[in-house]
């Protein structure tokens, strides 16, 4: 019997002590949950506000991390945070990770509480949870060591607690994170071309103007402010940058960000680097926080539309002003080009030279020689086009050069060829002055010339405007030497063939050949430019005119004027000049083309033209910026037909040495003029 009450004693004992110890662990539990929950908040803050910020170390919210773009929301918290030393080195840990996250294009996930940033083996950061608290002692000796490293964007935070098991990557990403890692990817762009990220910034500039100018007149004043700083940031990193290599390879945190960074951390530890590629980041990232809060496409096409038209506008204007500008340096004469006419004929008239006259006069009306004609104004462009003929002549004993020239460079170009002999072959220098059947009775170009129509055209000054097209404004359409051409039976009445010579072509090679070739029965030898959109007829003839639609077709081949083989006794039988006359006529009120001598040329001579081969003669050395070398090298004849002459200042500089070659810049005119290579 006292075994048994012993038993129950010993088992009512035991029921007791369970219970008693269930108990305690539940209050343990309790405990320990009561003060997981009030610890934290009364150890942080003690009372105090708190702070919009939550870091990438410190635990908090689901916030992405730090945008730097509300710095100037922290800056306007008065009270002080009161923390422990440690929770402000985190608090500056985390705004140095994020400013490196950013420049290195790191891709962040969402923090969660207990959450701690790390790199991982690849450099990328991760997070891993963390229960409590970061050791104080290890925050600030990673924050050192993240420091020291800024140069590099080699970030540790945490090393003991990572190194212990591998980094939880966290999957709970927001769509800013999304954002990032598309901009990470649409930014990335080729270092092929060495102006690449120089066109990614000059993009973003764009995008952000039209942005600016679309969010202003919705009252976005927040989205505006973000976004100019950021157009500041990208355009302080062009700062006149033309290639990616001038950029600055650095930059650093400005000032107005070092208030946040009161304790333990010096102002050299501020220089925190952020390459161009993280303005570029920065940049997208707001472009795109713009692009998803504002997403009217309607407005942005409209924007955009309104845009192009007025650049459209812009860009045809500048178009217009370069053409003007341009036709008016082609017109004007060099000061160096006057000085050597003027200092020519000083000499003309100053000495004997008058007296003077040519050798070789008996072969000027033999038809058995090879004889050019040549009719200009410019003394150094003549030189040039029989000096390079006559170098490269097989017998220069058979070349015989006509030139004709007006009143007031006559006396210039007769003390040019008289000073400077060109050997045996044989020279002529005329003046139009002295052609007496050439007048206005007889050349209808003439009585054009001096008709009221055209005074008006050329010196009223309502018609200067830079709306109308300067280029038939030219000086030369108003010289009668621009129409000899069509006169060359009167001006050589004994000769049977004259090759012409513009003089602004080089000859390269020997022309004799010229004068073998068949002709077919043709008046005119040229060089076909069907390959040339405008050398198409209609480019040049006014197709709408009933006359010219029916005499003529549209999309026939041109030629061009420059290096021409005249057969003179097709054209007498032919009577080309009457030709002439009669669209002349017919043309009085510019009705059928505009000014110039080409158009004129393509209906008097339809179906007189022979196409020569294009070795004979390159064109486009006057506004063609990539014609071939191979092409110039093996051309017999280049010619530098546009605007751009080789004796102007705005002439291709690697098209102006096959010229200037054939230039005696050691003539003591041509030094006293001081024209040089």
């Amino acid at each position: 019997m006292a075994t048994m009450a012993s038993a129950a004693a010993a088992s009512a004992s035991a029921r007791r002590w369970r219970w008693r110890w269930k108990w305690r662990t539940r209050d343990a539990v309790l405990a320990l949950l009561i003060a997981s929950v009030l610890a934290p908040p009364l150890l942080l803050y003690g009372g105090a506000p708190i702070a919009p910020f939550s870091g990438p170390i410190l635990m908090g919210s689901a916030a992405s991390g730090l945008d730097l773009s509300n710095l100037d929301a922290f800056a306007a918290v008065k009270e002080p945070i009161q923390t422990v030393a440690s929770d402000a080195a985190a608090l500056k840990a985390g705004l140095i990770q994020h400013i490196v996250d950013q420049s290195s294009g790191i891709d962040r996930g969402t923090k969660d509480n207990g959450m701690v940033a790390s790199v991982n083996k690849k450099g990328g950061v991760e997070f891993t949870k963390e229960n409590g608290l970061i050791d104080d002692g290890k925050l600030r000796e990673n924050k050192v060591r993240a420091m020291r490293n800024s140069s590099g964007l080699n970030i540790t935070l945490n090393k003991d607690h990572t190194a212990d098991r591998p980094p939880e990557k966290t999957t709970d990403t927001t769509s800013e994170d999304s954002d990032i890692r598309a901009i990470s990817n649409n930014t990335s762009h080729s270092t092929a071309s060495p102006d690449s990220t120089i066109r990614v910034l000059r993009d973003q500039l764009k995008r952000a103007r039209t942005y600016i100018g679309f969010l202003s007149s919705r009252g976005n004043h927040g989205f505006i402010k973000d976004l100019r700083r950021r157009m500041r940031d990208i355009q302080q990193a062009l700062s006149g940058a033309t290639n990616d290599k001038q950029l600055p390879k650095k930059y650093y945190l400005s000032h107005r960000y070092t208030k946040f960074f009161t304790v333990g951390i010096s102002d050299d530890d501020l220089c925190l680097v952020s390459g161009v590629h993280g303005r570029i980041r920065e940049m997208e990232l707001t472009l795109t926080k713009i692009k998803q809060v504002h997403e009217n496409c309607a407005a942005i096409i409209s924007k955009l539309q309104a845009t192009l038209h007025s650049t459209e506008e812009q860009m045809q204007a500048h178009k217009q002003e370069a053409n003007y500008v341009t036709q008016i340096a082609a017109k004007a004469l060099p000061k160096r080009l006057n000085c050597l006419a003027m200092r020519l004929t000083n000499e003309y008239y100053s000495s004997s030279s008058s007296n003077k006259h040519f050798p070789y006069e008996e072969k000027l009306e033999d038809p058995k020689l090879q004889h050019y004609a040549l009719f200009s104004d410019n003394v150094l462009g003549a030189a040039v086009v029989v000096n390079s003929t006559i170098i490269h002549a097989k017998t220069p004993e058979n070349h015989v050069f006509h030139i004709v020239t007006d009143k007031l460079n006559y006396a210039a170009m007769r003390m040019w060829f008289l000073e400077n002999s060109q050997g045996k072959a044989a020279i002529e220098v005329q003046n139009i002055e002295d052609f007496t059947w050439l007048n206005s009775s007889y050349s209808p170009v003439l009585k054009q010339l001096e008709s009221q129509f055209m005074i008006n055209y050329y010196f009223k000054t309502q018609q200067d405007k830079r709306d109308n097209n300067p280029k038939f404004q030219n000086p030369k359409y108003l010289s009668i030497l621009n129409h000899l051409r069509f006169y060359l039976p009167e001006i050589f009445p004994k000769l049977n063939k004259v090759l012409f010579l513009d003089d602004d072509i080089v000859v390269q090679q020997d022309l004799s050949a010229l004068w073998s070739i068949d002709l077919k029965g043709k008046v005119n030898g040229a060089i076909q430019t069907c390959g040339e959109t405008f050398h198409r007829f209609d480019r040049y003839l006014n197709f709408s005119n009933p006359l010219i639609a029916k005499n003529f077709e549209r999309r026939a081949c041109g030629w061009a004027y420059g290096m021409n083989m005249f057969d003179l006794s097709e054209w007498r039988k032919r009577n080309i000049t009457d030709v002439y006359h009669y669209w002349q006529e017919q043309n009085e009120h510019r009705l059928l083309w505009k000014l110039g001598t080409l158009p004129a040329g393509l209906v008097t001579f339809w179906n007189q033209t022979f196409p020569l081969d294009h070795k004979w003669h390159l064109l486009g050395l006057g506004y063609k910026p990539n014609v071939n070398q191979k092409d110039i090298e093996g051309a017999a004849v280049i010619h530098y037909n546009g605007n751009r002459k080789p004796w102007l200042e705005i002439a291709m500089a690697k098209y102006r040495k096959y010229w200037s070659k054939y230039v005696n810049f050691d003539n003591v005119f041509i030094r006293q003029c001081n024209i040089h290579p």
